[in-house]
């Protein structure tokens, strides 16, 4: 049965659409299959090649900024920068990690936030580029999000069965054996510098082509919104703790947990919790609901110390001792 489930959800995801015609869901899915996107880009570099990083912003935004000014200085289509962001954000990784790779320990991830800072400034000073603050914004294609959604899906697929494919390739070896113990993978000759480049250069291009969707989809970016730290950094790392770091569909459970877990706290569990701080007619219950409303990176917070106490592996890395909970509290329950 496991061996179909792929199969079986990515048949669920196309008929989505279709059986839940509602433009809030289709929105809400759609971001979901972006955050598949980057957190199996970031699952790559971070979970099978063990280089922590923070820099998905840097190239998220790099490859967002691609394709508006595509569009805002050369007039071309900005669906062209689904594959230009993809390079460019690429470009801007491999000398980066030319340089950080060089050395050991945390000073890669320390790197990676220096980066999204730089990246970030730049958007914000170079004005005459960037617009700044005032941001680019550019014509949506189409005005109904299902054209949308189906891209984003394709992107989403082609992601996970490229990470797929390259696990299961020499290379995916060498990242394994680099992430196990660096100095016995090269003693075995392996170039652990190259393939650590190899590895963040097809994980920033994922990004990118991320970020040139985003840019096409929303129709609007500027530089705190597509270089931000804890809206795309840390949110993508969250994504791949919580689906199962080193798995090759964790990212894509943790994306739907993470933006289920945002969604619920942005909109106080749907309306809910403030329609029935309303019906107390308390101004006092009335004001908490809204900050309720504010804490989602509260719930996150609260979530990743959970999955680290009890799924340490996340959700797809420890499925099997989720399994066990369920029939022992079955097995309680029928006793």
């Amino acid at each position: 049965m496991r061996r179909y489930l792929p199969i079986i959800c990515l048949i669920l995801l196309t008929i989505f659409p279709l059986v839940v015609p509602n433009d809030y869901y289709l929105h809400l899915m759609i971001l979901v299959l972006m955050w598949v996107v980057i957190g199996t880009a970031w699952n790559l570099i971070a979970g099978y090649t063990g280089q922590v990083s923070f820099g998905d912003a840097a190239f998220f935004g790099t490859g967002a900024y691609t394709a508006g000014l595509l569009t805002t200085k050369l007039m071309i289509s900005p669906w062209w920068g689904l594959i230009l962001g993809g390079v460019t954000a690429a470009i801007l990784a491999l000398p980066f990690g030319w340089i950080c790779f060089r050395l050991r320990g945390a000073y890669f991830a320390l790197a990676t936030l220096a980066l999204n800072e730089v990246m970030r400034h730049i958007g914000t000073i170079w004005e005459s580029l960037t617009n700044g603050m005032v941001g680019i914004l550019i014509v949506q294609t189409f005005m109904s999000k299902l054209p949308y959604y189906y891209i984003v899906l394709t992107m989403a697929v082609v992601s996970v069965v490229s990470v797929r494919l390259v696990m299961r390739s020499k290379w995916g070896y060498y990242f394994l054996s680099i992430r196990e113990d660096q100095d016995a993978a090269e003693s075995l000759g392996i170039d652990s510098h190259f393939y650590k480049m190899v590895s963040l250069g097809i994980a920033a291009a994922l990004t990118g082509v991320a970020g040139g969707f985003y840019m096409n989809y929303m129709g609007f970016i500027d530089p705190h919104v597509v270089f931000s730290l804890h809206d795309i950094s840390i949110m993508a790392i969250l994504v791949g703790i919580v689906g199962g770091v080193g798995t090759i569909y964790g990212p894509a459970v943790g994306a739907f947990i993470m933006v289920a877990v945002q969604e619920l706290f942005r909109t106080g569990f749907f309306g809910t919790l403030m329609a029935a701080a309303k019906s107390t007619g308390s101004g006092y219950f009335i004001k908490i609901v809204e900050y309720f409303n504010m804490a989602h990176v509260l719930g996150f917070g609260l979530l990743v110390v959970l999955v680290i106490l009890f799924l340490p592996n996340g959700v797809v890395g420890d499925w099997d001792k989720i399994l066990r909970f369920l029939r022992l509290k079955r097995s309680e329950a029928e006793a």
